[in-house]
C-alpha cells in the first residue's frame, strides 16, 4: 500500500508540475511577445500595408442556423468593416426559426441565379439571394448539414482568394479584418491567421457596435471570461511563438481558399476549427510547401458564451470531442519528425495535457478521497499539494488578467478588473473541477457528430 501511495503521489505531482510549469512558461512568453508586437505595429502601419495596391480581397463566411436573435446585429457590424474590398456570404443552414425571414426584411433580399461551382461537396443549395441595399451581401439558403457543411457551401459561393469564417453571434472590431489580413501581405507564406476572442456577454451593443464593454452579470459567464483571457493571451500566443499553433478559433479566422480546397474543405467533425488547422500542417509538411499559421494578439472579435451550466456542458463536450477526433484523425503526426515541431511538441502536448489531462486530474481527486476513506492519506503531502496548486492556479489567472488589462485597457472601471480577479481567484474552487469532468466524459464520446447548440447569453 505504501508503494501504491508513493507512485500515486509521484504521478500527480509530476503532472501538476508539468502542467502549471507550462502555463507559467507560456504566460511569460506571451507577455514578451505581445509587448514586442505592439511596439512594432500601429494602425498607420496596418493602413500602409493594406493600401489599395497591396490588399487581398476577402470573403467573410457566416454559417447560421436558428440565429434570428443575433444575426442582424452581427451583419450590421460586418457590413460596416474598414476593409478595401470584401463580400459577406451568409449561409442559412436550413434554419427552422425566422432567420431567413429576418434577413429578407432587414436587408431587402432578392432571389438571384448566381452560379455556384461545386468544388467542395455539401448539401443542396435551395436559393441564393442578393441584397438591394448592400451589394457585397450574399445569402445562401441550403438544406441542413451542420456547421462544416455550411462553411463548405460558403467557400464554394465565395469570389475571393481569402475567406474568413465568423460565428453568427459574434461582433468584429472595425479594424479587426485589417489586423488579421495584414499578415498575408507581409509574408506570402502565411496560409491562416486568427485573433483573440473576447466575451460579449454583459456589454451594450447598438447598431452592430459595442458602445459599453463590461464583465457579465452571471457567475458562469465571468468564469468563462477568465478562461478566454488565460487561453488566448497565454496559450495561443506562446504556441504561435513556438511555431506549433494547432488551433485557431472558428469564431474568427482567415484562410487561403486554395489550400482549404486542396485539403478537401472542412471535414465532418464538431471540432472544425482545430481539424482544418491540423490538416493544413499535415498537407503543407507532406507536400514541402513553405507556410506559416499565425495568431494575431489583438482583441479583434467578441462572441457570446453559454449563459447557463447546461449550455456550458454542451459546448465543452463538443470542444473536447472535436479535440480527440482531430488528434485521432491525424494520429500519424504524433512524435513524427517529418512534421517538425508540430509533430514533436504540438500534437504530444494536446494529447497528454488537453486530452489526458482531465483524466489525470480527476484520478487525483478520486485517489485522495479513497486514501482518506481508508485512512492512509498523507495529510502533510495532501495539504501542501492543494495549497500550492490553488495558489499557483490563482497566480496564473490573476497574472493573465492584469497583463491583459495592462496591454489592452478594455475596462473603463477599476471595479470591473477587480471583479474578474475575484473570479480568477475562486475558479479553482469548484469550477475548474467541473470543467475537467465535462471534458473527461466527452473524451469517450468523440465519435458522436451531434453539434449541441448552446443557449446564448444576454448582452
Amino acid at each position: 500500500m505504501e508503494i501504491l501511495i508513493l507512485v500515486f503521489q509521484a504521478v500527480i505531482l509530476t503532472y501538476f508540475l508539468f502542467l502549471n510549469g507550462f502555463y507559467t512558461f507560456f504566460t511569460l512568453i506571451s507577455l514578451v511577445q505581445v509587448r514586442n508586437y505592439y511596439s512594432r505595429v500601429t494602425f498607420q502601419d496596418i493602413r500602409s500595408h493594406l493600401s489599395p495596391s497591396y490588399y487581398r480581397p476577402i470573403t467573410i463566411v457566416v454559417p447560421a442556423y436558428n440565429e434570428e436573435s443575433t444575426i442582424i446585429n452581427n451583419l450590421k457590424s460586418l457590413l460596416s468593416l474598414k476593409y478595401p474590398q470584401y463580400e459577406v456570404v451568409v449561409v442559412d443552414d436550413g434554419s427552422t426559426d425566422g432567420t431567413l425571414q429576418r434577413l429578407k426584411k432587414e436587408f431587402r433580399l432578392v432571389e438571384t441565379q448566381k452560379p455556384i461551382k461545386l468544388v467542395i461537396s455539401h448539401k443542396a443549395i435551395k436559393k441564393v439571394y442578393l441584397s438591394l441595399d448592400f451589394g457585397h451581401l450574399i445569402v445562401v439558403h441550403k438544406e441542413n448539414g451542420g456547421k462544416t457543411d455550411a462553411l463548405n457551401a460558403g467557400i464554394n459561393a465565395s469570389s475571393y482568394p481569402l475567406f474568413c469564417s465568423i460565428d453568427a453571434d459574434s461582433i468584429l472590431d472595425k479594424e479587426g479584418l485589417l489586423r488579421a489580413a495584414r499578415q498575408f501581405v507581409i509574408d506570402k507564406r502565411v496560409i491562416s491567421t486568427g485573433g483573440i476572442i473576447r466575451v460579449l456577454n454583459g456589454s451594450k451593443v447598438e447598431k452592430g457596435e459595442i458602445v459599453d464593454y463590461h464583465p457579465p452579470r452571471r457567475m458562469v459567464e465571468n468564469f468563462q471570461v477568465v478562461e478566454y483571457i488565460r487561453g488566448f493571451l497565454s496559450g495561443r500566443t506562446a504556441w504561435n511563438y513556438l511555431g506549433s499553433l494547432l488551433i485557431i478559433s472558428g469564431t474568427f479566422a482567415l484562410f487561403r481558399k486554395d489550400l482549404a480546397i486542396a485539403v478537401g474543405g472542412y471535414r465532418e467533425t464538431v471540432g472544425e476549427d482545430m481539424d482544418l488547422i491540423v490538416r493544413f500542417h499535415k498537407y503543407c509538411r507532406e507536400n514541402h510547401i513553405p507556410y506559416r499559421i499565425l495568431f494575431v494578439p489583438d482583441p479583434v472579435c467578441y462572441t457570446q458564451v453559454p449563459s447557463d451550466f447546461k449550455s456550458l456542458w454542451k459546448q465543452r463536450n463538443r470542444w473536447q470531442r472535436g479535440l480527440v477526433d482531430s488528434l485521432y484523425f491525424s494520429r500519424k503526426m504524433f512524435l513524427n519528425p517529418r512534421y517538425g515541431t508540430v509533430g514533436l511538441f504540438g500534437v504530444p502536448y494536446f494529447l497528454f495535457v488537453e486530452t489526458l489531462g482531465p483524466m489525470v486530474e480527476l484520478l487525483g481527486y478520486v485517489g485522495f478521497l479513497l486514501f482518506l476513506v481508508f485512512g492512509v492519506l498523507n495529510w502533510t503531502f495532501a495539504l501542501l499539494f492543494f495549497v500550492v496548486a490553488i495558489l499557483w492556479a490563482m497566480w496564473i489567472n490573476i497574472g493573465s488578467i492584469l497583463v491583459d488589462e495592462l496591454l489592452y485597457k478594455r475596462y473603463k472601471r477599476f471595479r470591473d478588473v477587480m471583479k474578474l480577479c475575484v473570479f480568477g481567484l475562486i475558479e479553482m474552487l469548484g469550477y475548474r473541477q467541473m470543467i475537467s469532468f465535462f471534458r473527461f466524459w466527452a473524451s469517450f464520446q468523440f465519435r458522436r457528430k451531434k453539434w449541441g447548440k448552446a443557449k446564448r447569453g444576454q448582452i
